[in-house]
């Protein structure tokens, strides 16, 4: 992250918004805020905000207890301020971050709403995770200053952000999001031309698939398909792509590796499509497997705990040297 006052200069001493105050919405509170930014978070249904505030507190403390804050949780979370309507939470903001529901028609509205409440020089980003921003955000007075802004959940600890620009988005906007992200700590991406998921969902969607396939043809359980990731690939994974991965992989790097081993994935690619949806019968097959390892009533302590293995692991990246 930059210096805060650094920050602050970049943002025109303006604080940014949050709409949308669910998981996602929350966490981007979380990140700006432990930037040092003042934020206005706003949720068109009060009671999401409401529950927001008690769950940024706890995350704040367990950041604070890993060594991933240096202020008190308290003095961060004095910076995010509730707000009852989508007008008080965007007046006078630099910077607005859409979080609302996935939806074409839901996010289409509310663009249109910021259309008429926003200054002129105001920034949306859109949490959207697949939806490309020519979809809900074309002809109108904000549309030069609107982009995708895709996180991954939690955004306050892992830092990767999505930046892909609609075809009326201005360069200064994606400039001034490339700014802020990089300075309140995220890792940017630039997705350079629109496709629906942007690149870290359609790589998820490949691998996604994949696994759905192999329950349903009775080659391995969710739980070892979960083995092989957890304490096989994402060893590697957390620390390097596929792309060095592979290329570490074979004697003469990654043109070496795909001599040897192109023609296996292309076999693989060609074995089967499955293209069908997930049906009934698969998707009750694989909850069963699930529940079997965590009921229903265990999901949100379960969450708890991935956050609290994040966070050690966050504080394990950052000690670090800068750059490895």
């Amino acid at each position: 992250m930059i210096d805060k006052q650094d920050l602050q200069t970049l943002c025109g001493g303006r604080p940014v918004a949050i709409v949308g105050a669910g998981l996602v919405g929350a966490g981007w509170a979380i990140v700006f805020a432990r930037a040092g930014l003042n934020v206005k978070m706003f949720d068109a249904n009060a009671e999401i905000t409401r529950k927001a505030v008690p769950l940024i507190e706890t995350q704040l403390e367990g950041l604070r207890r890993h060594g991933l804050i240096d202020e008190d949780p308290a003095v961060v979370l004095a910076r995010i301020t509730p707000v009852a309507t989508l007008a008080e939470a965007v007046d006078g903001v630099a910077y607005v971050q859409e979080s609302v529901l996935e939806r074409v028609d839901v996010k289409r509205q509310l663009m249109e709403e910021l259309d008429a409440l926003l200054a002129p020089d105001a920034i949306v980003g859109s949490s959207t995770s697949g939806i490309p921003g020519s979809a809900f955000a074309l002809g109108l007075a904000i549309s030069p200053r609107v982009l995708i802004v895709h996180p991954v959940n939690p955004p306050y600890l892992v830092p990767v952000v999505e930046l892909v620009p609609s075809p009326e988005a201005s360069a200064r906007t994606a400039t001034f999001a490339d700014a802020l992200m990089r300075a309140v700590g995220q890792t940017v991406v630039h997705v350079r031309k629109e496709v629906e998921g942007f690149v870290l969902n359609r790589l998820q969607a490949v691998l996604l698939r994949e696994a759905w396939a192999l329950v349903q043809d009775g080659v391995a359980s969710c739980e070892d398909v979960d083995k092989t990731i957890r304490d096989g690939l994402g060893w590697r994974w957390s620390f390097m792509g596929p792309f060095e991965t592979i290329d570490l992989n074979a004697p003469g790097g990654v043109a070496d590796y795909a001599v040897r081993l192109g023609a296996l994935y292309q076999r693989i690619a060609r074995a089967g499509s499955h293209e069908a949806p997930w049906d009934a019968e698969l998707i009750g097959h694989v909850e069963s497997q699930r529940r079997e390892h965590l009921s229903q009533a265990d999901l949100e302590s379960r969450r708890a705990w991935r956050d609290e293995r994040l966070m050690e692991f966050a504080a394990a990246r950052r000690a670090q040297a800068p750059g490895h």
